[in-house]
């Protein structure tokens, strides 16, 4: 039987990363890693694979398969839902770690509509955990109007004050003005 076209999405299962305890398919392994309860480093060693899987319901843990393109392939004695719980935990962690900046285009006279729509956008921003650089490019003569840009800097930042603080007032480098908002820590 062929497979449909297509997939309806909920229907698939995602393949999991690590083969366990009977998925193991190899006729023996090789056991690495430490106890799982005493902490202690297990000395690497080859044992057939009915062999492995009764020590790890001695040990009440899951032998998982770390390497399978080795021959024989390598496994360690490990609680699987406990080590796919701290991976998603580091990944959490990550990703808190790394956030990225958002620019955010402005002219220094800007409309009141267009404050709002762009204000939102800074807000999901600032709500996702990233920083928002607001930018305004002075061209030509509009130098002289620093003051209308400075005004609409500051009205964006009140705006956003419930959900972030600004590093700094705004500054001007060259014919650039920008300033920095950064999200409130809950």
């Amino acid at each position: 039987m062929s497979k449909p076209p297509f997939q309806r999405r909920g229907s698939f299962k995602k393949e999991k990363e690590h083969r366990t305890n009977s998925e193991i398919v190899t006729k023996q392994v090789r056991i690495v890693g430490e106890h799982p309860h005493t902490g202690e480093k297990l000395e690497a060693q080859v044992v057939s694979i009915y062999d492995a899987l009764r020590m790890a319901k001695d040990l009440e843990v899951d032998l998982v398969e770390i390497s399978k393109d080795s021959d024989p392939s390598i496994c360690k004695l490990i609680d699987y839902s406990k080590y796919l719980y701290q991976q998603k935990k580091q990944k959490k962690e990550n990703k808190k770690a790394t956030s990225e900046i958002k620019e955010l285009r402005l002219s220094q006279n800007i409309d009141e509509h267009d404050i709002a729509f762009k204000t939102k956008h800074a807000e999901e921003w600032l709500k996702e955990g990233n920083k928002v650089k607001m930018v305004i490019m002075f061209k030509g003569r509009q130098i002289v109007y620093k003051e209308q840009g400075e005004m609409v800097m500051l009205k964006i930042a009140t705006a956003l004050e419930h959900c972030s603080k600004p590093e700094a007032l705004p500054k001007m480098e060259g014919k650039k003005m920008f300033m920095m908002l950064t999200p409130r820590k809950k």
